[in-house]
């Protein structure tokens, strides 16, 4: 079941009552009246195009599927929102500031016959509220997708986000690819978890002191006293597993799901049955100023 994209706000809405079904036939019909150029100044962008095959390349990357809704931030022209539709049958909604970026790519979804799942408003990326994307796509600039960022971090664990050519400062890509010399980004929004949890099982009880920046964690594990260093500890969205040695020497192996403010999981070791295992968060999670807004960005929510 596909769904259903949900408003963005009452502004955008406003937006166009542009291209109808009448003036929209062709895409030829639609650049008669506009046609972009390369490099042409937008809000804090210049507009260039993502070649097609990164385009595809981008959306397999984050797993795209029918019951997806993706969020284009810079539509331009539709490109990325309509091939969202077209080759993966998501729901697609583009944000593009520019009145008539807005109206000519609206007209191009018309003209292909996807308005009943792809959309392009007129508006704002710093103000239009995209937090229900499942996955957000961009082509813009470092410094707009690192102000960006605490937004993204915001959204539910395993939101994908795929970006062509630019970054998102310290915080790491999961994986990077290319399309001949066009490289582009993927990355998975990470579960909360850096704080103290107690964990419990059958006949074991231990608590996990977890560090985290964004995806990367690590820690100490305390079990009957002693503590030992957390190793291989990985988080993948709300994915999490660990390993560490026992007073004894032995070497037990955690691997559990995030939710919100409790883990459940199964501990396993060599010679031992496996346990199920269930961690709460002691108190609150631990400050993460890495997931707050960088410094400078004020001014893109103020304008």
């Amino acid at each position: 079941m596909r769904p259903t994209a949900p408003l963005i706000s009452l502004a955008a809405v406003t937006l166009l009552t542009l291209a109808t079904a009448a003036d929209a036939r062709t895409r030829a019909e639609c650049e008669s009246t506009y046609t972009p150029h390369l490099g042409q100044a937008g809000k804090n962008v210049l507009w260039a195009q993502t070649p097609d095959e990164l385009v595809d390349l981008m959306l397999k990357k984050a797993m795209v599927t029918a019951e997806d809704y993706v969020v284009d931030l810079g539509a331009g022209d539709g490109k990325i929102a309509i091939a969202v539709g077209r080759d993966f049958g998501a729901t697609a909604v583009g944000i593009e500031y520019d009145l008539d970026l807005s109206k000519l790519a609206q007209c191009y979804v018309e003209a292909d016959g996807l308005a009943d799942r792809v959309r392009i408003i007129r508006g704002d990326i710093f103000k239009e509220d995209f937090s229900k994307a499942t996955v957000v796509t961009m082509y813009l600039l470092p410094e707009l997708n690192v102000c960006l960022r605490h937004r993204i971090l915001e959204m539910a664990p395993g939101t994908r986000v795929t970006s062509h050519a630019f970054t998102m400062g310290e915080w790491e890509p999961d994986e990077r690819f290319a399309v001949e010399s066009r490289n582009a980004m993927l990355w998975i929004v990470p579960a909360r978890v850096g704080g103290s949890w107690s964990f419990r099982g059958a006949d074991i009880d231990f608590t996990v002191a977890l560090n985290q920046s964004y995806q990367a964690i690590g820690g100490e594990v305390t079990l009957n006293g002693a503590q030992q260093p957390l190793i291989g500890a990985f988080l993948n969205a709300d994915n999490i597993r660990f390993t560490f040695n026992d007073a004894e020497g032995v070497t037990r192996y955690f691997s559990g799901t995030v939710q919100g403010a409790s883990i459940t999981g199964t501990l396993r070791a060599s010679g031992i049955a496996d346990r199920a295992v269930s961690g709460s968060l002691q108190n609150a999670f631990a400050p993460a100023p890495w997931a707050e807004m960088a410094n400078g960005c004020e001014r893109y929510y103020a304008n």
